[in-house]
């Protein structure tokens, strides 16, 4: 099995893990009570048994035997993503899920997991990095290096941006860019790169859909139109701050339980969880979360080789990442990309993308009990 006993499980991640999805069941909850989504915060139940089924069965598995086979979870990944394209079911003109009847999948949230092992394996694979540069002793990537992995994430980057979904498309970027910086990157590499980026934005706002111009508008000035493309900032931000100290509570959460958040219980779900705990409230979950994230690095610190640092860190960066644009989404600092948090929104895609990642962390720290 590759582990000694139950007491060789990474406890305080599952603990702290626990104690996010707790928050979010009972926040769906809340917010959802009297409404048409009434009963999602037993389906979030459902997702957390099954996702932590999911997190014990991957932690099982030899994450080595997983990178040998990376290959064809990234071939099988990408046609995923093309038969969600062409066979997927269209919501709020998006194509992002595959189903039968209830039940659907967003394939673009397993994408992730694929990626970060890809990621892994690239890096230390001793024959794709055979050309790289030595500096200090150490290897450094190249850009031909650069120009390989970029190519094997941008291919689904593109796909899930087809959908369009950018917000989940932009959620693959840290995970290439925590696997490239640790494994070494001259820095005139990452100053060109950065200027490659700032030159390249002014480009790609042409390419977006007009919705998502509209979003980066109302992010920039959301009371242009205060009743369109601004209104979620809006409301947003007024829930926030109508939270105070200790929040208002269930009963007298205006903003959440009089529809001015329109959901409530899923990309917004900050905003209604601030509203009804206020600082206090928001204190204790942004800590959960920065725990969360420290444990994960402290398994990639402890990890018995390099593929082990990559898969955690590359799952901390998602992690952070996720926190990060949400939170900033929600108090108006970011524009809204429709990025989910992790184990408080609700979503079983997303839910059991998570469980599946934390158990590759946890895959590697069992490794450290092998005999």
């Amino acid at each position: 099995m590759g582990y000694r006993s139950l007491r060789d499980l990474d406890w305080p991640l599952l603990i702290v893990t626990l104690a996010l999805c707790a928050l979010g069941v009972l926040q769906i909850y809340s917010a959802t009570n009297s409404t048409k989504w009434a009963d999602a915060w037993w389906k979030q139940i459902i997702w957390i048994i099954s996702g932590l089924l999911m997190m014990w069965v991957v932690s099982m598995i030899d994450y080595h035997a997983l990178l040998e086979r990376v290959s064809y979870f990234y071939l099988g990944s990408v046609f995923l993503l093309l038969l969600t394209l062409i066979l997927g079911n269209k919501v709020f003109g998006s194509t992002r899920w595959i189903g039968y009847g209830g039940f659907r999948l967003q394939t673009s949230e397993f994408v992730k997991i694929v990626l970060i092992l890809l990621v892994a394996r690239f890096l230390t694979d001793a024959k794709l990095l055979g050309s790289a540069e030595k500096l200090s002793g150490e290897k450094s990537l190249t850009w031909r290096d650069l120009g390989l992995l970029g190519a094997l994430v941008g291919v689904p980057m593109a796909l899930v941006m087809k959908q369009p979904d950018l917000g989940t498309s932009l959620t693959y970027v840290p995970i290439l860019v925590a696997g490239v910086l640790i494994a070494g990157l001259r820095w005139k590499y990452l100053a060109i790169i950065a200027a490659v980026i700032v030159v390249s934005l002014p480009i790609g706002y042409y390419f977006l859909k007009p919705y998502q111009k509209d979003r980066l508008a109302s992010f920039v000035s959301p009371d242009r139109d205060p009743k369109g493309t601004g209104f979620q900032v809006i409301q947003s931000r007024i829930a926030v701050g109508h939270g105070g100290m200790w929040g208002r509570g269930a009963k007298e959460s205006s903003q959440t339980h009089l529809g001015f958040l329109p959901v409530p219980h899923t990309d917004f779900i900050f905003s209604s969880f601030a509203e009804e705990h206020g600082f206090v409230g928001i204190v204790v979950a942004l800590v959960l979360y920065f725990l969360l994230i420290m444990q994960v690095v402290q398994n990639a610190q402890t990890a018995t080789d390099k593929a082990g640092l990559f898969i955690c860190m590359g799952v901390a960066a998602l992690l952070l990442f996720h926190v990060l644009v949400n939170v900033g989404m929600v108090v108006g600092r970011m524009p809204v990309t429709g990025i989910p948090l992790p184990l408080m929104s609700s979503g079983g895609s997303n839910t059991w993308s998570i469980f599946l990642m934390l158990g590759l962390v946890n895959g590697v720290r069992l490794r450290r009990f092998v005999n």
